[in-house]
């Protein structure tokens, strides 16, 4: 059992019999009383997203999750296919559980797999990804004096905001963490 103060982006714990992965944590301490621990969390069965409210002095299952390295192969639509580097088992996870996570796996990106037991439960992602874009308009002629923002669609089928100057065929650098474009990356 752990408590809930030590709660902080990217922990595990279990949770009437759910596992469940915080995504956000906000502690708050009125005036008077006794300290509340705010979280919001992704079920990492079934990809729904919660918001919990715990009192200060609360305590909490926690779990102890393995780790493999996985390479990605490819989606049939509704299933992530991935090949352990160690074992070549090759382990499915559902678009559901992924979650946005999805939208920046690209054929042959290594991921870290992690497992309750023989349960496949989430991917972590490297911190920045290099993706192609497939899709972007053309730039307006003159439209270069302001920091200019359009929409591109990459290789994994996800929308980023880029710099106007971003063209089809570029490969531009995606931080995972926010979802944000970083650079582009010259070849």
């Amino acid at each position: 059992m752990i408590d809930v103060n030590k709660l902080h982006k990217g922990i595990t714990f279990q949770l009437d019999n759910e596992i469940y992965k915080v995504l956000d944590y906000h502690h708050h301490k009125p005036g008077r009383g006794n300290a509340t621990i705010r979280i919001k969390a992704r079920n990492l069965r079934s990809g729904t997203i919660i918001e919990k409210t715990f009192n200060s002095g609360d305590r909490i299952q926690d779990i102890r999750l393995e780790y493999r390295n996985v390479k990605f192969l490819y989606s049939d639509g509704n299933f992530f296919h991935f090949m352990d580097m160690e074992t070549f088992e090759q382990p499915t996870i559902s678009k559901e559980v992924l979650g946005e996570n999805a939208g920046y796996l690209k054929e042959g990106i290594e991921v870290k797999l992690t497992y309750h037991g023989n349960e496949q439960l989430d991917v972590e992602l490297p911190i920045t990804v290099d993706l192609k874009v497939i899709q972007a308009d053309p730039a307006v002629k003159g439209d270069t004096a302001t920091g200019v923002n359009k929409r591109v669609i990459t290789e994994s089928n996800r929308a980023f905001n880029v710099p106007a100057f971003i063209q089809e065929g570029d490969v531009i650098r995606i931080d995972t963490r926010k979802g944000e474009y970083v650079t582009r990356v010259l070849q």
